[in-house]
């Protein structure tokens, strides 16, 4: 792959690009995504804690937001040691930055409620009571729905949902969109190997496969075979901007609400946030003497340490990544890997299955299941054969889900209108038409 198509600036659904400003491209890509509707809506998307009382711990929004910090960190760095392995005329090093902060502010943002267990329960549904409307559907098609993907949908979000009256929606650059694509190939295709870092999931819908093309085509992505290319490089520091921050802050949340003991905090974070023992006995560590500011501390230089060994990694790597042979995440090939494993696993034993999260996502999947129970007969259905309340359910769903023709693409409004809610609006609109509650009740 060669960086001169791999930083192009072109914009999907535009053909030539128009400086309009002092801005670079890849900035106004970063201010399209902070302004878009469905950015706001991730302050009301679950990151660990679902619907969480406390004002302390992140939600997508500020997840996504830390994220990006980190990646034009790790784009910056890496960008210095490219322009100098490449050789590169006319772009600085902060405009690496600037493509992986865009690509990482919006890495979530095709999230449904509930997080996880949201798209779980929408792969659930379609697996049973909602097996029957996937009947006349294609493989490729029914895959889409079978396995649904928050990182598929989220491309749909900024090339099509989003600023729906433009050809490639927002209208962002190849560089940025290949550089959010982690998984780019399409739901189903023949002998994709799960153990590649890059077909672990898929990144777009069969619907999508033509958007997706033009934008590898035109970054000079390599195609392995019908429907899957690799990565772009920059996607790895995107993935691994997403891997630090919810490995050591989750654990920094699950201290906050007393998920996760003191103790047990800085036994896990120290090991990162300092090449030496002695080290932490003689800096500012040990002058701060409250728990919720030591973690803090912890948690900040350990986040600086990981960023310079995702990018010694990338280093290390660059040849394979430049041949797109290279098929594991950047932080498994760091020296901190053993202590992140760590870290995941006594995330998953006592934050991620802390009781209040555990209920609300059991209730995610029964809010999420009933929404599609009601949406996909709505949508899909003949209206002279609805029954009265399939047609009032039509009369709720904003029309722009309402005005696909076929069955597979009336199939995926009804999932771009359920994934699109936030967690609050799901469960009113749930409670809504079941009758359990009233708009001003």
């Amino acid at each position: 792959m060669e960086w001169s198509k791999l930083l192009s600036p072109t914009r999907l659904g535009r053909k030539e690009a128009k400086q309009e400003d002092a801005r670079t491209e890849y900035q106004r890509d970063y201010d399209r995504i902070v302004y878009s509707s469905a950015f706001r809506r991730l302050q009301d998307k679950t990151q660990v804690f679902p619907l969480s009382e406390s004002d302390y711990v992140r939600t997508r929004l500020t997840h996504s937001i830390e994220v990006s910090c980190v990646g034009r960190s790790l784009g910056t760095l890496v960008g210095q040691f490219v322009i100098e392995q490449a050789g590169l005329k006319d772009i600085q090093a902060q405009e690496f930055g600037n493509i992986v902060a865009a690509a990482c502010l919006a890495h979530d943002i095709g999230n449904p409620p509930f997080g996880h267990s949201g798209e779980e329960a929408i792969r659930v549904w379609f697996k049973g009571s909602g097996e029957k409307y996937l009947k006349d559907l294609s493989l490729e098609e029914k895959e889409d729905f079978l396995n649904f993907e928050g990182n598929a949908q989220g491309f749909r979000v900024l090339t099509r949902l989003q600023n729906a009256i433009n050809r490639g929606g927002m209208q962002l650059t190849y560089a940025v969109l290949g550089t959010y694509n982690k998984y780019p190939r399409r739901a189903y295709v023949p002998n994709a190997n799960s153990k590649n870092v890059s077909e672990k999931k898929f990144g777009f819908v069969r619907s999508d496969e033509e958007s997706f093309k033009e934008i590898a085509e035109g970054l000079g992505l390599i195609k392995k075979q019908d429907g899957a290319w690799s990565r772009h490089p920059l996607a790895f520091l995107m993935e691994a901007a997403d891997d630090i921050c919810y490995r050591v802050i989750d654990l920094e949340d699950g201290h906050r609400v007393g998920r996760v003991s003191f103790e047990e905090t800085e036994k896990l974070l120290k090991p990162v946030a300092f090449a030496t023992e002695k080290e932490s006995s003689e800096g500012s560590y040990v002058l701060i003497d409250d728990e919720k500011g030591k973690v803090e501390y912890l948690r900040a230089r350990a986040i600086s340490r990981l960023i310079f060994g995702a990018v010694s990694a990338f280093k290390e790597n660059y040849v394979e990544i430049m041949k797109g042979a290279f098929e594991c995440d950047l932080m498994s090939k760091t020296s901190y890997f053993q202590h992140l494993d760590t870290i995941k696993a006594l995330s998953r034993k006592k934050v991620y299955a802390a009781p209040n999260v555990l209920h609300i996502e059991a209730a995610g999947f029964e809010v999420l299941g009933g929404l599609l129970e009601k949406v996909v007969p709505a949508l899909v259905g003949d209206e002279k054969s609805m029954t009265p309340a399939e047609k009032k359910m039509r009369q709720i769903i904003p029309s722009q889900f309402s005005k696909s023709k076929s069955r597979y693409e009336q199939l995926l409004c009804a999932t771009d209108f359920v994934s699109g809610m936030t967690d609050t609006y799901a469960v009113t609109l749930y409670r809504r038409i079941l009758g359990i509650e009233l708009p001003g009740g």
